[in-house]
């Protein structure tokens, strides 16, 4: 009968994966924390799956992500739960905004460094709907909720472009770039700003920079515009001929 009871469970997550769940925190050590559903079967939340800087105790209530299901050598199934996925923050966002539930916003892209900040590119099919502002909700209610789930986490929501040119701009909002050169090939782009641009396109630890790269896929270096100052020929009289001053 175990083993009927085994394969059970073991359906049952594995048709789960890639779905939000929500249950109690049973036990915590070290290494990781144990979560029981309403069934009292156990779920895990490994130390690598939670958010850097988070504590659980007894009774929490947890979201997570159910990431995996494995059955080691005829045991009870090993069901893996996950907060640091970008998946997570997807499941988030269309747990929040009914909008992308209904189809009328897709997100396109999600990439985050847990706990720290995320990006996620949305798209929407009806020029009415304007997607960045209904993922935010009105005066932040809905993205609020969100970043709290994710021990504040800051995140940027941009609109998805396949003009790969936009999409980097966007990327590195809150920034403002003179010029890019992108190189489709190599897969690289040079972006040019002014000084006082630079640091805000690099960000607090590099962590801008670092998502723009995950979310348009390009090797992007950021560079400081020079700015040319114009020298008067006629101070060089004495070493350059008239005529070409004249010109």
């Amino acid at each position: 009968i175990m083993d009927i009871e085994k394969a059970n469970l073991y359906n049952k997550y594995v048709n789960k994966v890639g779905e939000l769940f929500t249950g109690e925190i049973y036990q915590t050590w070290a290494k990781e924390a144990l979560i029981l559903d309403e069934d009292g079967n156990e779920l895990r939340l490994p130390k690598s799956e939670q958010i850097p800087g988070e504590h659980f105790k007894k009774n929490d209530t947890v979201k997570a992500i159910i990431k995996s299901v494995e059955m080691k050598n005829n045991t009870t199934p090993y069901i893996v739960l996950s907060r640091t996925t970008p998946e997570f923050l997807e499941k988030l966002f269309e747990h929040e905004v009914p909008e992308i539930l209904d189809g009328l916003i897709t997100v396109k892209k999600v990439v985050r460094i847990p706990g720290e900040r995320a990006k996620v590119a949305v798209e929407s099919y009806d020029e009415r709907i304007d997607p960045i502002g209904a993922c935010i909700g009105v005066k932040g209610a809905r993205i609020i909720g969100i970043v709290r789930e994710l021990r504040n986490e800051n995140i940027d929501v941009l609109q998805w472009t396949n003009n790969t040119q936009l999409l980097i701009q966007r990327a590195l909002n809150p920034a403002k770039i003179s010029t890019i050169t992108i190189d489709e090939e190599r897969k690289t782009a040079s972006v040019y700003l002014k000084p006082e641009e630079v640091s805000l396109a690099i960000g607090k630890g590099g962590l801008n920079i670092r998502l723009s790269k995950m979310l348009t896929g390009y090797d992007i270096d950021v560079y400081r515009e020079i700015e040319e100052e114009d020298v008067a020929l006629v101070e060089f009289a004495d070493e350059i001929e008239g005529w070409i001053i004249d010109a």
